[in-house]
């Protein structure tokens, strides 16, 4: 291979990943060891590697293997092969498998071998898929050939990265690859026939994901903390900063170098401190630390991959705060040497101007009296507090105090490491608190004595032996309020009977607080504690959980469990008697009890079966005191019906609450019925709503022909009981008459057989606008309807005796003589049709 960096390649470096090949410095690849070659095709990525620029090239490389036979016995001679080549030549098909001849003929031998690994470049863009090698097994000549494969990232998560044609072997890559995802694959090739039946041994195949710097150094913290002492050497080792890239670590990609960007304060030097560039470490590389001077510096560290070459690598940056400490290098110095002091309380001096003092006071004059704080900050007083000084044992001190740093001076100080000075301190008389000399005072006693009883004297003292003062005694806390105290002598009585299982006991232990006041000026109040213990006796009789249970109405494993608690202590409790009661006779006839331990029963059914409702089961708990209390106990019980997995129904839950199944349904019923009358009303209410509106006349109802048609079976007495108007049976000339006749009676006479006239549906709210399109609409259809009168029928008319003012019908006759002209009968509808072919048409 031959590279060229523009720059003579001079200290180009070439190497090689593969343990089988090594690269030579002119470029010239060769075998490490004797290789057996399974393929046809081997594939070599050779880097190329600048240490003066950090820079690296990579370069693929293929190599043809030929068959020895091929050459003669000639070892087979690799050359760069061309993409087109590849591709003409199929140069990148393995032959994972092979047959060997023997002397009897061809004898089929199968032979596993170790196919080179498969280098696939990480973020390629594609196209996708991908073809990466295609596998071939020589047995294709002879029968079908399945090929498959199987592993990690091909039928096993994630899914689907590498896949293979089934028929020529091709195996592709369908999506980009990330090393820092998955840095290498295993995958198994399979060759079976069209059957499903093995023709190989499955192949291993390995696939590496080759690197590329796609990941910046990422630091464990953004911001780190270290310390140094003031003062200290260059080289003084101070902290390490870390960190890490994603990348191959092996490769420059992932070769991360360091190096200080800024340093604030810039004081005494801009570079204070230096860092490791491959571990990280900060140490000092310049004199002059002093914390009085400076006391915190920051620097920014940056960290770059590809072995710190800011050219081609990522780089990410961090901050470290770097705390200069203090060192011993002042010694501690009093500010005066004698002090007179007038207290009670203790003495007041100054300690030396360094943080935290590094010093430890001490006196020359021991006595038991005095302590000494430590001071906490620059230029702080010293506070020495007086430990019971006491104005009747001592009225004055004398004291002698040295102070000194707890550590060493700093090497190369030379000065006096401890300072001294005298103190007088006067005592002045105080009035002080009276105290009680058994504080916590504890008494032990029996719970339940009554009201009234003395428990014990809870007196204190007053120091002040030259004052003539009186001490009162109160209540301070007395949660419960069952005790009094005597205000002169402090004598401790009950106010209330005491009870241990009160919520005021706190371990048997009930607790009360007496202040003891005297009458000096100002005056001084002292508190005690008064702790008594109470001792239990068998006053609570056993209590039964739970209240409320439910169970099947048939025996089975649902058991109700009960529990028996008792709010006495050992030896009052347990182990507890469970028994029925045997009154009523009901309760032992239809349940039963069984005893688990001594706490715990199980209560369940005695008899096959018991009708689901609620019953009162009494149980009666006898507990171990001495003497015994015991305790009734009921139970509700709801017994249910239950399903298979033992729980109730729902409508057995309602039945167990006091509803049988025929009342339920009975209840389901009327409510159906109650549904189904109000849907009927409703229907009844809008039909109804919708008759009226149709009902509803636009015109006068004695106008209106439809509702004045009547049909009567009774003929009545005779034509002079009849109102008629005989004129109607006479031709009328013209429709004058008709139009304007009154109204009156109508003609009565069968109503022909016909189609029905479609009269207009009138709507439910007219338009004033429409009133007349309605009326139109009516004529029409009324010209139109045959069964409308008058009827052109033939009319029969009977006899009905004498005296008929109307005469003979036959006599009647044409009210004009001569000949007429009837053709105006064909201008009066539909209705005078007959008429007009009879008359108005001639012979």
């Amino acid at each position: 291979v031959k590279f060229n960096n523009c720059a003579g390649n001079k200290g180009v470096r070439y190497e090689t990943k593969s343990l089988d090949f090594k690269v030579r410095a002119d470029g010239t690849l060769y075998t490490a060891h004797h290789l057996q070659v399974p393929s046809k095709q081997l594939v070599l990525v050779v880097s190329a590697w600048d240490p003066q620029t950090l820079g690296t090239w990579e370069a693929m490389v293929r190599f043809l293997v030929t068959d020895k036979s091929q050459h003669n016995g000639h070892k087979p001679k690799g050359r760069k092969a061309l993409p087109g080549e590849l591709v003409q030549q199929q140069s990148d098909t393995l032959l994972p498998w092979r047959q060997h001849q023997s002397a009897n003929g061809l004898r089929r031998q199968k032979r596993d071998w170790v196919i080179p690994p498969i280098n696939v470049p990480e973020n390629s863009r594609g196209p996708f898929p991908q073809q990466l090698v295609r596998i071939r097994s020589d047995k294709d000549k002879e029968i079908h050939i399945r090929y498959s494969i199987t592993g990690v990232g091909a039928d096993q998560p994630p899914m689907e990265v590498f896949n293979i044609d089934p028929v020529s072997g091709r195996m592709y890559v369908t999506r980009p690859m990330d090393r820092e995802e998955r840095a290498s694959y295993h995958l198994r090739a399979h060759a079976v026939d069209m059957n499903g039946n093995k023709v190989e041994n499955p192949i291993d195949l390995y696939i590496y994901v080759i690197d590329m710097n796609d990941n910046r150094p990422e630091f464990i913290n953004q911001v780190y903390n270290g310390s140094v002492d003031e003062g200290s050497k260059p080289g003084t080792y101070v902290m390490t900063v870390t960190a890490n890239d994603a990348d191959d670590g092996t490769t420059a990609n992932g070769m991360v170098r360091y190096r200080i960007v800024t340093q604030t304060p810039q004081s005494p030097s801009q570079n204070m401190f230096t860092i490791n560039s491959e571990t990280g470490d900060i140490v000092t590389v310049a004199a002059g630390l002093d914390r009085e001077k400076v006391q915190q510096y920051i620097v920014i560290v940056q960290a770059t991959d590809m072995e710190g070459n800011l050219n081609y690598g990522l780089s990410n940056t961090a901050t470290a705060i770097i705390t200069v400490t203090d060192v011993n290098d002042n010694p501690p110095e009093f500010t005066t040497s004698t002090v007179s002091i007038h207290t009670s309380a203790g003495l007041m001096g100054q300690a030396s101007r360094n943080w935290g003092g590094m010093g430890l006071p001490t006196t020359t004059y021991t006595h038991c009296h005095f302590s000494f704080s430590q001071p906490k900050g620059p230029r702080e007083k010293i506070q020495h507090f007086a430990a019971a000084v006491d104005y009747e044992m001592n009225r004055a001190f004398m004291l002698t105090v040295m102070v000194s740093n707890q550590a060493p001076l700093a090497s190369g100080i030379q000065m006096s490491f401890q300072s001294t000075a005298g103190v007088t301190i006067s005592v002045t008389d105080v009035n002080e608190a009276p105290y009680f000399p058994t504080n916590h005072k504890l008494i032990r006693l029996e719970e339940g004595v009554p009201t009234g009883t003395v428990l014990t004297t809870f007196s204190a003292v007053d120091p002040d032996r030259f004052m003539q003062q009186a001490v009162r005694y109160s209540k301070l806390s007395d949660p419960a309020n069952w005790l009094n105290i005597n205000a002169t002598n402090g004598q401790i009585t009950t106010a209330a009977v005491l009870d241990r299982e009160s919520d005021y006991i706190k371990n048997n232990v009930y607790e009360a607080t007496f202040l003891a006041a005297d009458n000096g000026i100002p005056p001084a109040s002292g508190t005690g504690t008064l702790q008594i213990y109470l001792i239990d006796i068998n006053d609570n009789a056993p209590e039964l959980l739970p209240k409320e249970a439910q169970i099947c109405e048939k025996p089975n494993l649902n058991v109700i469990n009960i529990t028996a608690a008792d709010a006495d202590i050992d030896p009052n409790v347990g182990p507890f008697v469970f028994e029925l009661p045997s009154v009523p006779s009901a309760v032992r006839k239809n349940w039963t009890i069984t005893r688990l331990n001594g706490d715990y029963a199980q209560l369940s059914l005695r008899i096959m079966y018991l009708e689901a409702g609620v019953y009162d089961v009494p149980i009666i708990v006898t507990d171990s005191g001495n003497p015994p209390l015991y305790n009734t106990s009921v139970i509700k019980v709801k017994v249910c019906p239950c399903d298979e997995n033992g729980d109730c129904t729902t409508i057995g839950a309602v039945a167990a609450a006091g509803l049988g199944t025929g009342a339920i349904i009975a209840i389901l019923i009327c409510i159906i019925i109650l549904l189904t009358m109000v849907l009927l009303f409703v229907v009844w209410m809008k039909r109804r709503e919708k008759e009226r509106h149709t009902k509803q006349l636009l015109i006068d109802p004695e106008d209106d022909v439809r509702d004045n048609i009547l049909k009567y079976d009774e003929e009545g007495g005779g034509e002079e009981d009849q109102d008629y108007d005989l004129s109607q049976l006479q031709q009328p000339e013209t429709m004058d008459h008709v139009l304007n006749k009154t109204p009156g009676v109508r003609r009565v006479d069968e109503r022909p057989i016909g189609a029905e006239p479609q009269y207009p549906i009138r709507p439910v709210i007219p338009h004033p606008g429409d009133i007349g399109d309605f009326i139109n609409e009516g004529l029409r259809a009324a010209d139109n309807d045959p069964t409308a009168p008058p009827y052109d029928s033939l009319l029969v008319f009977d006899y009905e005796g004498s005296g008929s003012t109307a005469g003979s019908v036959s006599s009647l006759n044409s009210s004009s003589s001569g000949d007429q002209d009837y053709d105006y009968l064909n201008d009066w509808g539909p209705r005078f049709k007959k008429l007009a072919d009879m008359y108005g048409g001639g012979e």
